[in-house]
Order: C-alpha cells, then sequence, then structure tokens
C-alpha cells in the first residue's frame, strides 16, 4: 500500500481539490415524445427504452 512520505501543504491540497467539480449531468431527446431524459434509462414521461416500451405510465 502507498504511503506519503512527507505531509502535504494545505496549498497542494486545496490546489488539487479545486479540481473536483460538479457535472451536469447531460440529456438526450427520447425518440419518441421528444422529452429530454438521462441517457440509457427509460424516458418518465413515455415509459419507453430502445424504442420498446418498458413502463406503464
Amino acid at each position: 500500500m502507498a504511503v506519503p512520505k512527507r505531509k502535504m501543504s494545505r496549498s497542494n491540497t486545496r490546489h488539487r481539490r479545486a479540481q473536483w467539480k460538479a457535472v451536469a449531468p447531460s440529456l438526450i431527446k427520447c425518440e419518441r415524445c421528444q422529452e429530454p431524459k438521462l441517457q440509457h434509462i427509460a424516458c418518465p414521461s413515455c415509459g419507453t427504452y430502445n424504442r420498446r416500451q418498458v413502463l406503464e405510465v
């Protein structure tokens, strides 16, 4: 297991942490109802996924 030899300074720690940013999820249009939805997830408004009806809405 890797163990640091020296203490990391506050400046370096904060500089590294500053790169962790929240990213907004990318939305795509549903092929059937054209509503925005997350990729690889069934559409919450019409219930289709991969051009098949998978949820009853």
